[in-house]
């Protein structure tokens, strides 16, 4: 069953890029294993499956630890600095990124576990009170501030797109971060390559893609509606 939902996203992925012109290549698929079980991600890696997203460090980290055959795991939660030590080192990249303070903590932590970090600038371009990230005013002043930290390499954005019944809604909010990321990219800044685009979820992921997403986060989708009360 999830299995058949991965490979049916997959398609309307390749379907997407298809519609836009783009090599389906230049997109990744994360399934996003939130609240799911390990089983449930052993059942994706069995078909091939190697992306996977999750939002709590403790939950990513006892995936992590568990899993049967090494995968890629992302970092898409809001990350609290205390919560560093777990993340560095085992997600292949942080998503949330949003503020100096903890920019400074994983650049700590890594430096101590001599690895070098990717992470993405999460935007929060619609300016909702409800989600973490900056304002797209405030990406570029962060950016300068944490450029030449050695052991943190700024790949691209990230933004949440408001939870919306039309998706041709979110366009603008896609079309404004892949703008800003083209922006920041055309400054050609050291240690800043610009060239990851992580946008669009189950509602919206065609339009993210229309847009130049080069990475998509689908859960329900693929792993069906999430129980949050256990």
């Amino acid at each position: 069953m999830i299995e058949d939902n991965y490979r049916a996203v997959e398609k309307r992925v390749n379907d997407a890029c298809k519609a836009v012109g783009r090599d389906p290549k230049e997109v990744t698929l994360i399934a996003v294993s939130k609240t799911k079980p390990l089983s449930d991600i052993e059942k994706l890696i069995a078909i091939g499956v190697r992306e996977f997203g999750e939002n709590k460090v403790q939950e990513m980290k006892d995936k992590f630890d568990n899993v049967s055959t090494p995968v890629n795991f992302h970092l898409i939660g809001h990350l609290q600095t205390n919560k560093v030590k777990y993340a560095v080192g085992r997600a292949c990249m942080i998503h949330s990124l949003d503020s100096y303070h903890l920019a400074e903590a994983i650049e700590k932590e890594a430096a101590k576990k001599d690895v070098t970090v990717p992470v993405l600038i999460e935007v929060n371009v619609a300016e909702e009170d409800s989600k973490f990230g900056l304002k797209t005013e405030e990406v570029l002043p962060l950016i300068n501030e944490i450029k030449d930290f050695p052991h943190i390499k700024i790949e691209g954005l990230m933004t949440i797109a408001p939870f919306v019944e039309n998706p041709e809604d979110n366009r603008p909010v896609f079309r404004t971060l892949k703008q800003l990321l083209l922006d920041i990219k055309s400054k050609n800044i050291d240690n800043v390559s610009m060239n990851v685009l992580s946008m669009g979820m189950t509602n919206d992921f065609e339009i993210a893609i229309e847009e130049g997403a080069t990475m998509v986060r689908v859960g329900t989708a693929i792993f069906g509606e999430r129980d949050y009360s256990i």
